[in-house]
């Protein structure tokens, strides 16, 4: 592949996933949850039992500060809440409350009205194709911004 090809494919691939976030903190908003798309980000590693916040910043990328500075936010805005570390007794776990499960679900629904948009584009066959495609590219890629 041709150097130009190459960025051309890296900017469509950008251009995607940045309006797939848009997309999705759109619909969120439109559900009536307040936030930015850091939030999704960090939702999709609380979702998982929760995390410390060194768990938190090391899945968002970024320092320990950044992570709890985040973490205060969500915790005031309902999202999440702290609660004692059942294996560590001098952490928190953060996990998600009701209104940052409900909030993650909007999100999901989200995304789902993006994809539906995608797939009348390119059909159904040609979407699926793409995601195993996607997949084989970055199998476990995390889904984090990239700051």
């Amino acid at each position: 592949m041709h150097t130009s090809e190459a960025l051309a494919l890296s900017a469509a691939l950008l251009a995607a996933a940045g309006e797939l976030t848009r997309r999705i903190d759109d619909g969120v908003a439109a559900r009536g949850f307040e936030g930015r798309p850091a939030y999704g980000f960090a939702f999709t590693r609380l979702a998982r039992g929760g995390a410390t916040v060194t768990e938190l910043g090391a899945h968002l990328g970024v320092t320990k500060q950044a992570a709890s500075q985040l973490v205060d936010e969500l915790v005031r805005k309902g999202y999440v809440e702290r609660r004692a570390h059942p294996g560590d007794a001098r952490a928190r776990l953060i996990v998600l409350t009701e209104r940052g499960r409900d909030c993650t679900r909007a999100a999901e629904e989200a995304a789902a009205e993006a994809v539906r948009a995608w797939a009348e584009v390119l059909g159904e066959e040609q979407l699926s194709a793409l995601r195993a495609q996607l997949a084989r590219i970055a199998p476990d890629g995390p889904i984090r911004p990239v700051w």
